[in-house]
């Protein structure tokens, strides 16, 4: 259990600085149509009638289109979906991380992946 908590530890700390810093080393949520174009760019908005992400320029088009669409900004980002690299992170085995967690212990109420079932979780 105390893993898990680490994990959502970093996942807050990775979604926050990445947003405050501009950082451009990582994104944690790209715009869609930018991206469609092989173009990362950080996005400021998603629009969860599109389930889409736009950028401060593509939301501007967006807005113009799509008036009656709601955008949620940064500051709105509980409103936001997980990002596929936190995703990803929270599913993937501390032990084995070239591993999905996949399986539940009953006995140790954990979850765990095909590897640490069959070696600790019998």
């Amino acid at each position: 259990m105390a893993s898990y908590f680490n994990k959502v530890i970093k996942v807050v700390t990775f979604s926050q600085s990445t947003a405050s810093d501009g950082s451009d080393s990582v994104i944690d949520f790209s715009c869609s149509p930018c991206l469609e174009q092989k173009i990362a760019k950080l996005a400021d908005f998603y629009c969860k009638t599109c389930l889409k992400f736009y950028c401060a320029k593509c939301q501007k088009m967006h807005g113009k289109l799509f008036v009656n669409h709601v955008p949620y900004g940064r500051g709105d980002t509980s409103k936001w979906p997980v990002s596929k690299e936190v995703e990803d992170f929270f599913q993937k085995c501390d032990l084995h991380e070239d591993k999905h967690l996949d399986m539940f212990c009953d006995d140790h109420s954990q979850l765990c992946c095909t590897k640490c079932a069959f070696l600790n979780h019998r």
